[in-house]
């Protein structure tokens, strides 16, 4: 037996989806921001603490941009291939931001290569502590 399709238009799914859209036209601006902050280490707190931060970013009506809270759930951060990945893609992020946000005292490895992009890139860079309080970069 063959299966009859049916071809009949649906507008549900086109009306729901020109309503996103039309909200997302009355919505203001929002930039995206690169998060950078500790992930080796104690990973659970970093993560923890950098969640904490993309919800600070987002109550300064800012889309944050966390690459170490992404692509360690499906990447080995511990092979360094997969890491340099990683790295790689979070790089391809960061150019799609308008600010890089980096948090905390401890400049990892990792933040190190972050920020000397950011600055080849002539990104913007501010730095926060641990408490979201934007601080002097010394």
């Amino acid at each position: 037996m063959y299966a009859i399709r049916s071809t009949y238009y649906d507008p549900t799914p086109y009306e729901a989806l020109l309503r996103i859209e039309r909200e997302a036209r009355k919505a203001p601006y929002r930039p995206m921001v690169f998060i950078c902050s500790p992930y080796a280490g104690d990973i659970e707190r970093n993560i923890r603490k950098a969640q904490g931060y993309c919800r600070f970013a987002v109550s300064r009506n800012c889309i944050p941009i966390a690459p170490h809270l992404l692509f360690p759930q499906f990447m080995d951060d511990d092979d360094e291939q997969m890491r340099n990945l990683g790295l790689y893609f979070g790089m391809v992020l960061m150019s799609k931001c308008s600010e890089v946000w980096v948090f905390g005292r401890k400049i990892t490895k990792g933040m190190s290569i972050e920020i000397e992009k950011a600055k080849q890139r002539s990104i913007p860079i501010r730095y926060f502590n641990e408490r979201c309080e934007e601080v002097q970069c010394k």
